[in-house]
C-alpha cells in the first residue's frame, strides 16, 4: 500500500506535473488496450440496455421540449423558471400519490396486473409488529420512523432489556443520517431552528454556505441513545462521527474521533473521509488546515486504512478554501501512485483550486491539459461532485472568454451520458447561459444562430439578457432579417411583454429603411407591440413610454399604413406623453407619399397644440410640398404667426428674468 502522508509531505512539483501525470495515465491506458482481448462467455446486461440502445437510435429534436414535459402538453415551459416549476410541481404530484398510495394500501388491493409485479404494489409503510420487543424496534428502524424508533428503544431500557449492540447502532445510523428528524419534515426544522436558518439566509442567500450550517442540536437522541449505551464498538463511534459531519457539528465530529482513539479502535475510510471535509471548519488559517489533513493522513496510514477516491475528492474539497495551489500537484501523483482513477468531481475541485488563486491563464492551462486526457470519454457517477465539473469548467471558459475552450468543454458534455452530469434545473440553467453568453461575445452570426437553433428551447431557454445578446449581434452584423423570427420565438416563450426587449426591438428596426416586403413585417411587429403596449398600460403593469410609442408610428408610416400610425400619434394626448419632432416628420414625409393633404395641416396643427419646436420649418415643408387650398395656405400661415409670437414672448420673458 502507497503512504498518501509521506508522499504529500515530500514531493514538489511545478505546473507541468499535471501535463506529466495524464500524458503517463494515458499512455498506461494504450498499453492495457494494447494487451489481447479475453471475450468472456457470458454477458450481463443492464435492465434497461434494450432502452438504452433504443435510445441511441433517435436523434436529439431542437423543436421539442424536454422528454420529461412531454406527458402533458398544458405543461410544456415557455421559461427557465416555467421548467424549474413544473419539473417541481410534477415531482410535487408523484411524491403526493405515493404518499397516498402507502399511508392507505387498504384502498389499493385490487390485483388487476397479470402477471402480478410487486413494485407497482403499496409499500408496507405501517409497522406489523405489536408489543415493546426487540423485532419491533428494528421494524421501526427499517421503516425510518425516527420518533416511533426513539420511544420503542427507550421502553426497552424502561422494560430492563435493552437492544443488543448491533440494533442499537441500526437506530444511531437512522439518527445520524436524518440529523435526529423524521424523514418527511427533515426540510421543517423546529421554530428555533427556524429563526437561526432564517438569519443566515438573509446574511448568505447562497446554498453554498447554507450546507455548512449547524443543523446538530446539541444533546439530541443520538447523543443521548450513544451514552446511554452499556458498550460501544467502532461502528458506534464512526457512525457519530458521519453524523456530525454531515450536520455541521464539525468540533464535536473531532471531539468524537479523539473518544474512539481513546477507547482503542480505528476508523474507517469513510470516517477519515468525513473528518478531512470538516477540517477546512474547524480551523482559520489555510496552513493549519493542511497541517490537520496531512495530520489525518498520516493517521490513515497508521491505521492502514485504504484511501479511496472519495478521500482524495475530500482532501482537494477542503484546499479549495487553504488558496495553498502547490499541494494540488502531489495529490494527483498520490491518486496515480495508488492507481486510482479521477472522476470528474477531481477535476472540478482541481479547476476550483486555482481558480482561488485568481490566475485565469493558469485556470486556462490546467482545464486544457484535463480536456486533453478526458475528450471523448463517457463518465459514470462515483462522487456527487462530478455534477459540479462542466460548471467549474464553463465558468473557467467566461473568466478569459476562450470560445475554443467553452466549444470543447460543451463536446465533451453530448459524448455518451455525460449530460446527465450538468446538474440540476437551476445549474443547466446557468452552465447554458454562460455558453451561450460566450458565443454571442465572440461568435459570428451564423455561429449564434447555428448554437442557437440547436437548443432553444429543447435544452435551453434564454433569459432576457439572453435574447438582448442575439438581438445585439443581429444590429451589429446587419442582419435585420432575422428580427421577425427572433421577435417569433419573444412570443412563444412569453417574453413579447418585456419592455426592455420590446424597446431594444424598436430600436433595431427603426434604424435604417429596409426593402418594403422586410418593411412590412417590421409593421406586423409594431402592431403587435402596440397592442401588447395598450393592453399592459391599460392595467398599468407598463407606463406608457414616448420612445416605444413614436417609433411604433415610424415603423407603421414606413410600411404605408398611415391611418393606423395617425391613430397612435392622437392617443398621445390621453396618455399625457408630448411626441418627439421627428415622428411629426416621419408621420409628415408618409402623408406626402399617400398625398393625404388634410392629414399635413391635421400634423401642423398638433405640432402647435404641442409647443414643438421649430413649426416655422414643418409649417414651410408642407407649403411647399403639399398642393393647398388658399383656406389651407391661410390657416398655415396664422399658425406658423401664432408660433411665431408665443416664441417670441416667451424668449422675452426669459430674457426679463
Amino acid at each position: 500500500m502507497a503512504l498518501p502522508c509521506v508522499r504529500l509531505g515530500a514531493v514538489r512539483l511545478h505546473s507541468g506535473a499535471l501535463y506529466r501525470f495524464l500524458c503517463t495515465s494515458r499512455s498506461h491506458q494504450a498499453a492495457a488496450a494494447a494487451e489481447e482481448i479475453e471475450i468472456p462467455r457470458k454477458k450481463t446486461w443492464d435492465k434497461t440496455a434494450v432502452l438504452q440502445a433504443l435510445a441511441y437510435t433517435v436523434n436529439h429534436d431542437p423543436t421539442s421540449a424536454l422528454y420529461n414535459f412531454q406527458d402533458d402538453p398544458f405543461l410544456t415551459p415557455k421559461s427557465m423558471s416555467d421548467s424549474i416549476t413544473f419539473s417541481m410541481s410534477k415531482e410535487s404530484g408523484r411524491n403526493a400519490a405515493k404518499y397516498i398510495v402507502n399511508m392507505y394500501p387498504n384502498l389499493f388491493e385490487s390485483q388487476l396486473a397479470e402477471p402480478h409485479i410487486p413494485l407497482l404494489m403499496p409499500e408496507t409503510v405501517q409497522p406489523q409488529i405489536e408489543g415493546i420487543c426487540e423485532e419491533a424496534l428494528t421494524e421501526r428502524v427499517k421503516l425510518r420512523k425516527v420518533k416511533e424508533s426513539v420511544d420503542l428503544y427507550d421502553q426497552l431500557l424502561q422494560a430492563g432489556t435493552p437492544p443488543s449492540l448491533e440494533t442499537t447502532n441500526r437506530l444511531l445510523d437512522l439518527l445520524c443520517f436524518y440529523g435526529d428528524r423524521e424523514p418527511s419534515s427533515e426540510s421543517q426544522p423546529n421554530e428555533s431552528d427556524q429563526e437561526n436558518e432564517n438569519t443566515i439566509d438573509q446574511k448568505y442567500p447562497y446554498s453554498k454556505f447554507k450546507s455548512e450550517v449547524k443543523s446538530w442540536r446539541d444533546n439530541n437522541n443520538a447523543e443521548r441513545i450513544f451514552n446511554l449505551m452499556p458498550e460501544k464498538d467502532e461502528h458506534s463511534f464512526r457512525t457519530m462521527i458521519r453524523g456530525m459531519v454531515k450536520h455541521g457539528a464539525s468540533s464535536k465530529a473531532f471531539d468524537m474521533y479523539t473518544d474512539l482513539l481513546n477507547n482503542r479502535l480505528t476508523g474507517d475510510v469513510h470516517t477519515f473521509n468525513a473528518l478531512i471535509t470538516a477540517a477546512s471548519r474547524v480551523k482559520n488559517d489555510s496552513q493549519e488546515k493542511w497541517t490537520l489533513i496531512l495530520d489525518l493522513l498520516n493517521q490513515m496510514t497508521q491505521q492502514k486504512v485504504q484511501p479511496n477516491l472519495h478521500t482524495f475528492n475530500s482532501v482537494l474539497k477542503s484546499l479549495k478554501k487553504t488558496g495553498l495551489v502547490r499541494i494540488a500537484f502531489p495529490i494527483l501523483m498520490e491518486m496515480k501512485a495508488l492507481n486510482i482513477e479521477p472522476s470528474l468531481g477531481t477535476f472540478s475541485h482541481f479547476i476550483g483550486t486555482f481558480s482561488k488563486s485568481r490566475n485565469g491563464l493558469q485556470c486556462a492551462d490546467i482545464l486544457d491539459k484535463i480536456l486533453q486526457h478526458i475528450e471523448g470519454k463517457s463518465f459514470t457517477a462515483q462522487d456527487p461532485d462530478d455534477a459540479n465539473f462542466f460548471a467549474s469548467a464553463m465558468q473557467v471558459c467566461v473568466d478569459i472568454k476562450d470560445l475554443e475552450l467553452a466549444y470543447r468543454v460543451d463536446a465533451l458534455r453530448n459524448t455518451g451520458d455525460n449530460w446527465k452530469f450538468v446538474g440540476s434545473r437551476v445549474a443547466q440553467s446557468h452552465y447554458y447561459t454562460r455558453l451561450f453568453n460566450i458565443i454571442c461575445l465572440q461568435e459570428n452570426i451564423d455561429g449564434v444562430l447555428k448554437w442557437y437553433r440547436e437548443n432553444v428551447p429543447s435544452r435551453y431557454i434564454p433569459y432576457t439578457d439572453g435574447i438582448l445578446d442575439v438581438l445585439h449581434v443581429i444590429e451589429m452584423e446587419n442582419r435585420f432579417d432575422l428580427i421577425p423570427q427572433i421577435w417569433k420565438d419573444i412570443s412563444l416563450i412569453g417574453y413579447s411583454k418585456k419592455d426592455i426587449l420590446i424597446k431594444e426591438c424598436l430600436l433595431i428596426m427603426t434604424r435604417e429603411k429596409q426593402n418594403p416586403e422586410l418593411q412590412g413585417e417590421f409593421a406586423n411587429i409594431a402592431a403587435d407591440m402596440k397592442a401588447i403596449c395598450e393592453d399592459e398600460i391599460s392595467f398599468s403593469r407598463m407606463k406608457p413610454s414616448v420612445t416605444i410609442l413614436g417609433n411604433i408610428i415610424i415603423l407603421l408610416c414606413r410600411a404605408g399604413r398611415s391611418e393606423e400610425a395617425w391613430v397612435t400619434l392622437k392617443s398621445f394626448k390621453s396618455k399625457n406623453l408630448v411626441p418627439q419632432l421627428h415622428v411629426i416628420e416621419e408621420l409628415l414625409h408618409c402623408a406626402r407619399a399617400s398625398g393625404s393633404t388634410n392629414m399635413a395641416i391635421d400634423l401642423v396643427q398638433l405640432a402647435v397644440s404641442y409647443s414643438l419646436p421649430d413649426i416655422a420649418k414643418l409649417a414651410q415643408t408642407t407649403l411647399d410640398e403639399f398642393t393647398l387650398t388658399e383656406e389651407q395656405r391661410i390657416t398655415l400661415q396664422d399658425l406658423t404667426q401664432n408660433s411665431k409670437s408665443s416664441s417670441s414672448s416667451s424668449s422675452s420673458d426669459s430674457d426679463h428674468d
